[in-house]
């Protein structure tokens, strides 16, 4: 049997908020970050929290007001999506193809700033085998399985599905494959030999390795960074303030937690290549 859609997807789930920086009980500017849990809830936290402190800091010297900013975190990429597009959440940091989405919902959402690595705007995406996999090629994939991420994700699901397509292999070629959520569940299915075959993201990969999970990388591919976008509602003053500090802080050690090397400037052509894989994962 093939991939059994997850029960409840299109369904509201749940999510926990977390205030990181409360500048003055009597704050002017109430600010919500939304994102989803690519990987644990509590890594996302230790990742996101510095930096938002340090926005909202730098944000309060910029507008001349205290800023205060809460954390949203959502179970599902679909969830997090629709609450930037509604305008639940002021600004968030989605992967490539969650910014498409956003943008199908509501046109107006606008980009930040895209994350730099290595002043570039590209990063690795990867289809991991376990270590002691004899296959050295996507095509061998052929009758076996394979785990995808999110059904919304860039790496773990479009951009693979894509690859997997190149190589000349649709699902009905696979076993079976199923949709992990996470890519640390993907990475940890495929070490325990649950899976032939999964996709996943670099940073994420390198950490499960330097873990002692048995996988190896079968392909790379290159990946368009991470958008920081604004909702619709946002306050021209609040993007353009918020603009300015994020560009000019590729120095500080608490933004290369979040942003290795610090932002660039973004445009929506930076995603072309993406919304081409977008439609062709359509074969897959």
């Amino acid at each position: 049997m093939k991939f059994a859609k997850r029960a409840g997807f299109g369904f509201l789930v749940s999510m926990f908020c977390l205030t990181v920086l409360s500048a003055s009980v009597s704050a002017e500017i109430y600010l919500k970050f939304g994102t989803y849990t690519a990987d644990k809830p509590t890594e996302t936290v230790k990742k996101y929290r510095p930096f938002l402190m340090f926005l909202a800091n730098r944000m309060s010297a910029e507008l001349g007001e205290p800023v205060d900013i809460q954390m949203v975190i959502a179970k599902e990429y679909e969830t997090s999506i629709d609450q930037l597009a509604k305008g639940e959440v002021d600004f968030a940091r989605f992967g490539p193809a969650s910014y498409i989405h956003a943008t199908n919902q509501n046109p107006d959402v606008q980009i930040i700033a895209m994350e730099s690595k290595n002043g570039q705007k590209t990063f690795k995406g990867i289809i991991a085998v376990h270590n002691d996999s004899n296959i050295q090629e996507l095509s061998e994939l052929a009758g076996l399985t394979f785990a995808f991420g999110d059904e919304l994700s860039t790496i773990g699901r479009y951009l693979s599905q894509a690859q997997l397509l190149e190589a000349g292999i649709t699902s009905d070629d696979l076993l079976s494959y199923d949709f992990l959520g996470r890519h640390d569940s993907v990475g940890l299915a495929v070490g325990a030999g649950k899976f032939t075959a999964g996709a996943l993201k670099e940073s994420t990969f390198k950490k499960l390795v330097s873990e002692g999970v048995p996988i190896r990388a079968l392909v790379k591919f290159d990946n368009v960074t991470k958008p920081w976008l604004a909702a619709a509602t946002l306050e021209p003053r609040i993007f353009a303030a918020m603009q300015k500090v994020m560009l000019a802080s590729e120095n500080e050690e608490i933004v290369r937690r979040v942003a290795k090397n610090g932002f660039l400037l973004g445009a929506d052509a930076d995603y072309q290549e993406i919304r081409r894989a977008m439609k062709r994962s359509a074969d897959f």
